[in-house]
C-alpha cells in the first residue's frame, strides 16, 4: 500500500477545515414553515424526557403494540404543536417568540427531568405567587446549565436563519395547508392507536402535564383566564350566625396558636414513628399527636385556604373556596380578634381585610440573614401583643419551615444533627441521603420553633392557652425520581399530601372545654385530614354556628360540657378594643 505523503494528509485536512468553516459562515434559508416544523420535533425528541420516561414507567410499552404507541405519539405532540405555532407566528415575531419558547421550555424541562415537576395549572398558580426570593433558590448552575445547553445553543441556530420572503397572498395560502396538514397528521396518528392511546390518556390524566411546551402555555392561559373572571366587591359571608358562648365564670379567655406548617411530610416527622427522632423537643412535652393526616392539596396555594374553609376537600371548589370567608372572619364576627404573623408569601386570601404582619422581609434581628429570616422571628413580641388584648385571641404563624429546594437555609448550625447535608439548592449536585439530611434538620428547627412557641403559652398568666400544628403539604426527597411537591392531587405520593398536626393543650383549656386528653389521645390514631381544622378550632373557642360539624371537630367526642358554662354572648372584638 503506498503511503500518503505527510504534506499531503495537511492539505487534506485543511481542505475540510475550509469546507466546514464556510459552511458555518453560511446562514441557510428557510421557510417559517419548516423551521415551525423542525421547532416543533426538536421539542419532542429533546426537551420531552421526562414525558417519555413516565409513559414508559407506565408499561404499556411493553410489546409491539406498546412500541407503535411511540412513533404515534411523538407524530401526534409534533403535529399539534406545529399547527398551534403556525397559526400565531410570523416572519416578524417568529424568532423573538420562539428564543422565549425555547428558554422557557428548557426551564419546564429540566424541572420536569430533575425533580418530577407537573405544569398543571395549580403549578402555574404556584409559579405565579412566587415571590422574588423563592425564586432566586431555584436559578442553580444546573437549572442555567441545562437552560444553556437545551433554550440558547438552539436559539442561537434559529436566528442564524434566513427566514424566506413570499407574497402574501402566497403565504397566506401556504400556512392554511400547513396548518391543515399538520392538524390531519395529528388525528392520523392518534387515530391509528386510538384504542391504546384513549385508555393511556384516561386512565394517566397527568401525562399530559409533562408535555412540553404545551402543557405550561394551556395552564398559563386557563390560570390567566380564572384571574380575569370577575371578582364580588365582597367575599362570601359563612356561619352568619356565628356567636361565642361566654367562658365559665372564674376561666380566663382563650388564646389559641395555629401554626401552618410549610412542607413537612408525615414520614419525616419524629413523632409519627420516623427512625430518626427529628422532634425530640415535642416527644418531651404533653403532646397530642395525630398519626394519619392528609392535606387537602399537594401546595400551598391549595392547601391554605382549603384548611381555613368550611367546605375543604370534601367538596373542592376553588372558587368558592377562594371567594368566600375564611375560619378567620368567622372568628372576628365571633367576636374572637385574630393576628396572621406570616413568615412566607402571605395569607393566600384567607385574613383578608384582617390583621396581618408579614416577617417575608429580611430585617436587623438575630433569627435573619440578607436574604430571609428564620421562623423564631414571628415570636417576636408576640406574648407582649397577647398581653395588651383581655379577649379571646386566635394567632396564626405562617412558617417558612421546610420550604426547599434550599432545605439547609431553614436551620441553624445547632441544628445541623445529620450530616453529611445538601448544602445547595441544586439538589442534582448532592446525593439522595444528603438531601434527606438536609431535610431533616429543617424538621429538627420546626421542632425547636414549636417547642418555643409551647413554652411561651404555658407561661402565658393571662389566658388559657392552646396550639395547633398543621403542615400544608408534604415533599417528595427522591422516591420514584420525584422531588419537592405539587404534582396534581390525582397521582400525588403520599410523600406530598400526608402530613403531620399535633396539638398542645394547656390546662385551663382543658377544664374551660372539659376535654378528656387520654380520649383525644386514642382518637389521634384515627385518620384526620385538614378539613377537620376548621371545625376544630371553632369547638375550642367555644364559637355557636349551623355551620359548625361536631363529626369534623377533633375534639368534640372527647368532651363533657362543662358544668359551669353558662349561657350568653361574648362582646365584639371592637368592645374589647374599646374597652
Amino acid at each position: 500500500m503506498t503511503a500518503i505523503p505527510h504534506e499531503n494528509v495537511l492539505r487534506w485536512l485543511a481542505g475540510i477545515g475550509r469546507r466546514i468553516a464556510t459552511s458555518l459562515g453560511k446562514r441557510p434559508n428557510i421557510a417559517l414553515e419548516s423551521l415551525i416544523l423542525l421547532v416543533s420535533a426538536y421539542f419532542v425528541a429533546v426537551t420531552n424526557t421526562a414525558f417519555w420516561k413516565a409513559l414508559s414507567a407506565t408499561g404499556v410499552l411493553e410489546g409491539s403494540r406498546g412500541l407503535a404507541l411511540v412513533p404515534s405519539l411523538a407524530v401526534a405532540i409534533m403535529g399539534f404543536h406545529a399547527a398551534v405555532l403556525a397559526a400565531f407566528l410570523n416572519r416578524w415575531i417568529a424568532k423573538p417568540a420562539l428564543t422565549i419558547l425555547m428558554v422557557l421550555t428548557a426551564a419546564v424541562a429540566f424541572f420536569a427531568d430533575s425533580y418530577g415537576v407537573h405544569m398543571d395549572q395549580s403549578m402555574i398558580r404556584n409559579m405565579l405567587k412566587t415571590d422574588a426570593s423563592e425564586a432566586a433558590e431555584l436559578f442553580t448552575p444546573g437549572l442555567l446549565g441545562y437552560v444553556f445547553l437545551f433554550g440558547i445553543i438552539p436559539t442561537i441556530a434559529i436566528w442564524r436563519t434566513r427566514l424566506i420572503v413570499v407574497p402574501w397572498r402566497r403565504a397566506a395560502f401556504r400556512r392554511i395547508i400547513f396548518i391543515m396538514s399538520m392538524l390531519a397528521l395529528t388525528l392520523t396518528a392518534v387515530l391509528a392507536n386510538f384504542n391504546d392511546l384513549s385508555p393511556l390518556m384516561r386512565n394517566h390524566k397527568a401525562l399530559r402535564y409533562l408535555i412540553a411546551p404545551g402543557n405550561y402555555i394551556i395552564s398559563t392561559a386557563r390560570e390567566i383566564e380564572r384571574q380575569r373572571r370577575p371578582k364580588k366587591n365582597a367575599l362570601h359571608v359563612v356561619a352568619p350566625d356565628a356567636a361565642q358562648v361566654a367562658h365559665a365564670p372564674g376561666s380566663k379567655p382563650h388564646l389559641l396558636v395555629i401554626v401552618v406548617g410549610e412542607t413537612v411530610r408525615a414520614k419525616n416527622w419524629g413523632l409519627s414513628g420516623y427512625a430518626r427522632q427529628t422532634t425530640p423537643q415535642l416527644a418531651s412535652l404533653d403532646v397530642i399527636n395525630f398519626q394519619d393526616v392528609t392535606a387537602c392539596g399537594s401546595n400551598t396555594e391549595v392547601s391554605v385556604p382549603c384548611m381555613f374553609s368550611p367546605f375543604g376537600r370534601r367538596s373542592y371548589d376553588q372558587d368558592r373556596i377562594t371567594s368566600s370567608e375564611s375560619l378567620l372572619h368567622v372568628l372576628e364576627r365571633a367576636g374572637v380578634r385574630t393576628l396572621w404573623r406570616d413568615n412566607q408569601t402571605g395569607c393566600k386570601g384567607v385574613c383578608d381585610g384582617l390583621a396581618f404582619e408579614s416577617y417575608r422581609e429580611p430585617r436587623k434581628d438575630d433569627h435573619c440573614d440578607s436574604q430571609a429570616c428564620r421562623d423564631a422571628v414571628m415570636l417576636d413580641g408576640l406574648h407582649d401583643a397577647i398581653d395588651d388584648n383581655r379577649g379571646d385571641v386566635v394567632v396564626v404563624l405562617h412558617q417558612l419551615g421546610n420550604h426547599g429546594p434550599s432545605y439547609f437555609k431553614r436551620y441553624a448550625d445547632q441544628f445541623r444533627r445529620f450530616v453529611p447535608d445538601c448544602r445547595s439548592a441544586d439538589l442534582g449536585s448532592c446525593s439522595r441521603q444528603e438531601i434527606i439530611n438536609a431535610y431533616d434538620n429543617a424538621v429538627l428547627s420546626t421542632d425547636d420553633f414549636l417547642a418555643q412557641t409551647i413554652r411561651m403559652l404555658a407561661e402565658d398568666t393571662s389566658h388559657d392557652t392552646a396550639m395547633i400544628y398543621i403542615s400544608d403539604h408534604g415533599e417528595s426527597l427522591g422516591e420514584a425520581n420525584v422531588y419537592l411537591h405539587g404534582l396534581p392531587y390525582a397521582i400525588a405520593p403520599d410523600t406530598q399530601i400526608k402530613v403531620p398536626l399535633t396539638a398542645w393543650l394547656s390546662e385551663g383549656m382543658v377544664e374551660s372545654n372539659g376535654i378528656d386528653v387520654s380520649c383525644v389521645k386514642a382518637r389521634s390514631r384515627k385518620p384526620a385530614s385538614h378539613d377537620n381544622l376548621f371545625h376544630s378550632v371553632l369547638g375550642l373557642m367555644q364559637i355557636q354556628t349551623s355551620a359548625y360539624e361536631r363529626g369534623q371537630d377533633l375534639f368534640a367526642d372527647c368532651q363533657r360540657p362543662p358544668s359551669t358554662v353558662r349561657a350568653g354572648i361574648a362582646p365584639s372584638a371592637k368592645q374589647r378594643l374599646a374597652d
